[in-house]
C-alpha cells in the first residue's frame, strides 16, 4: 500500500513538472507564441496578388532594378484565369491594330512558343466579335509561365502569405509602409517603399486607409465553371422531347430543385454548356464571403447534375471537371485621384496621363440597354494614370478590376488584358518612384511613358 501511494505521488509530481515547464524551454529559440513576428524583411516594392495583373506589375518593377516581393495567398499564380477557368485573355486588339503589348503580350508569346496559346491576327477588325482579338490560354501552363517570368526578373515570390495589417511609417528610414503578413502560422514584418494592390478587391488599399466603392444592388454576378457529360443533344431533340424537358425545368424552378441562375439562358443552352450559370452576389473580398460564394457555386453544379440525371437520356450523366473557384466579376472598386465614368468609356476619352488602352463592351451582366453596350466604331477607351492611384494616399497604387471607375465603366475595364496593361504602368511607376525618392503621382509623366515604351508597352 505504501509503495502504491509513493508511486501515485511521484506520478503527480512528474505531471506537474511537465505542465509547468514550457516545451523547448532549454532553447529560447525554439519557443514561439501567437502574435510574435518571426521574420523581418525590407524591400523596395511590395505587390500583393499573384494574378496575371500582379505578375505583370512585379515583373516590370523588378526589371527596373528594384527589390520586389510578390505575395500570393494561394499555391500558384494566375488568379481567376487559372482557378475559375476564365482562360480567354481579353482583348489585345481593336479596329485593325494592336492596342496592348509590352509584358502582357510577351507572356502570350511565351505561351505560344510552348504550345499553350495561339495569337490572333490583330491586323483584322473583328468589330463586335471582341473575343476574336483575345488569347485563349492553357491555364496550368499560364500559371507556370507567370511564375517563371517572375523568377527570371528577380521577383521574390511568397506563396501562402497575405497581409494582416498595414501601417504607414513616418521616420527617416526611407520606408513608407510596414506590412505584417501571416504565412501559415508565422507572422512576418515587411517594410517597403511602394505598394501595389493587385488583390482584385482593393483589400490592401482598404487596409492602408484608402476609400472603396461598391454597388450592392447592381453588383455583377459570378460564374462557376464545370463540365457535365451526358447523352442529351439539344439540337437533335424532337418537339415533344423539348416540351418534356422544358416542363420539367419549369417545375424544378418552381419547387426549388433548381434556381434561375443555375441555367441563366435556359435549360437547352445549359445542356450544351453546363457552366452557363450565375452566382448572384458573388464576392471573395473576405474569407467568409469567399467561402459562401464558392459553396454556392458548387451547390449550383450539384443541382444541375442531379437535374440532368433525372432527364431521359441523362441518367448516366457525370461531372467530368469543376474549377477551383467561382469566377468573380466585381466586388469593391478603389476610389482614385480620378474616377473613370461610363461617359469616359463610351466616348473614348484620352487624357494627358493616359497610360493604357481598353477595348471591351459595357457588359454588366444585367438586363437592360447596357447589357452589353458595344462601343461605336473607332472608339477605344483609355486608362488615366490617376485612376491607378488611391485618392489621398501616397506610395500606393492599384491595378486590376478594382481600379477607380464607376459601376458601368468597370464592366468594360475589368477584363484581363486591360488589367495587365495597367499593372505594367504601376510596376514602372513604383520603381521610378523608388529611384527618384518621390511618389508615383509626382513622377514626370513623359518619363513614365518613355519607360513603358522601352518595355514595348503601347501608350495612347
Amino acid at each position: 500500500m505504501k509503495n502504491r501511494v509513493s508511486f501515485v505521488l511521484l506520478s503527480i509530481l512528474l505531471w506537474s513538472l511537465l505542465i509547468l515547464s514550457p516545451v523547448g524551454a532549454n532553447d529560447a529559440n525554439d519557443v514561439s507564441h501567437a502574435g510574435d513576428v518571426n521574420d523581418h524583411v525590407d524591400c523596395d516594392v511590395l505587390v500583393v496578388g499573384g494574378s496575371g495583373t500582379g505578375a505583370t506589375a512585379a515583373i516590370q518593377s523588378a526589371r527596373l532594378g528594384v527589390r520586389t516581393i510578390l505575395l500570393e495567398i494561394s499555391h500558384k499564380m494566375g488568379g481567376t484565369n487559372v482557378t475559375a477557368g476564365v482562360t480567354s485573355i481579353h482583348v489585345f486588339g481593336a479596329w485593325n491594330h494592336q492596342i496592348i503589348g509590352g509584358i502582357p503580350w510577351e507572356i502570350m508569346e511565351d505561351l505560344v512558343s510552348l504550345g499553350g496559346a495561339r495569337l490572333p491576327d490583330l491586323s483584322v477588325s473583328y468589330g463586335r466579335s471582341q473575343g476574336k482579338a483575345a488569347v485563349n490560354v492553357q491555364p496550368d501552363l499560364y500559371s507556370i509561365v507567370l511564375e517563371d517570368k517572375c523568377l527570371a526578373a528577380g521577383v521574390e515570390l511568397r506563396y501562402f502569405e497575405a497581409p494582416s495589417s498595414v501601417k504607414a511609417l513616418q521616420d527617416d528610414s526611407g520606408y513608407h509602409w510596414q506590412v505584417i503578413t501571416s504565412a501559415m502560422g508565422k507572422l512576418r514584418q515587411i517594410r517597403c517603399r511602394e505598394m501595389i494592390d493587385c488583390t482584385g478587391n482593393g483589400t490592401l488599399c482598404a487596409m492602408a486607409g484608402a476609400q472603396r466603392m461598391k454597388d450592392e444592388k447592381d453588383q455583377q454576378p459570378g460564374t462557376f465553371s464545370y463540365h457535365v457529360s451526358h447523352r442529351i443533344n439539344p439540337d437533335k431533340l424532337s418537339k415533344d422531347q423539348r416540351a418534356v424537358i422544358q416542363k420539367r425545368y419549369e417545375e424544378a424552378l418552381e419547387n426549388g430543385t433548381l434556381q434561375w441562375g443555375d441555367a441563366r439562358q435556359g435549360i437547352f443552352v445549359s445542356l450544351k454548356s453546363t457552366a452557363n450559370n450565375y452566382i448572384f452576389k458573388a464576392d471573395n473580398s473576405t474569407a467568409e464571403l469567399r467561402s459562401k460564394t464558392n459553396t454556392r457555386g458548387r451547390q449550383s453544379a450539384l443541382r444541375m447534375l442531379k437535374f440532368i440525371r433525372s432527364l431521359p437520356g441523362g441518367e448516366d450523366a457525370r461531372l467530368m471537371s469543376a474549377c477551383e473557384e467561382v469566377g468573380i466579376r466585381e466586388t469593391w472598386r478603389v476610389k482614385g485621384e480620378y474616377v473613370i465614368t461610363i461617359d469616359d468609356c463610351i466616348g473614348g476619352t484620352k487624357w494627358a496621363d493616359s497610360i493604357a488602352y481598353c477595348f471591351y463592351p459595357v457588359d454588366p451582366h444585367v438586363e437592360g440597354p447596357t447589357a452589353p453596350g458595344h462601343l461605336k466604331t473607332g472608339v477605344i477607351p483609355t486608362i488615366p494614370f490617376r485612376a491607378l492611384v488611391p485618392k489621398g494616399i501616397d506610395h500606393l497604387q492599384v491595378a486590376g478590376r478594382c481600379i477607380s471607375s464607376d459601376h458601368l465603366a468597370n464592366s468594360s475595364f475589368r477584363v484581363q488584358a486591360t488589367c495587365m496593361a495597367g499593372a505594367q504602368a504601376t510596376g514602372a511607376a513604383a520603381a521610378l518612384a523608388v529611384r527618384h525618392k518621390t511618389t508615383p503621382l509626382k513622377l514626370d509623366m513623359e518619363e513614365l511613358k518613355s519607360t513603358l515604351r522601352t518595355y514595348k508597352a503601347i501608350i495612347p
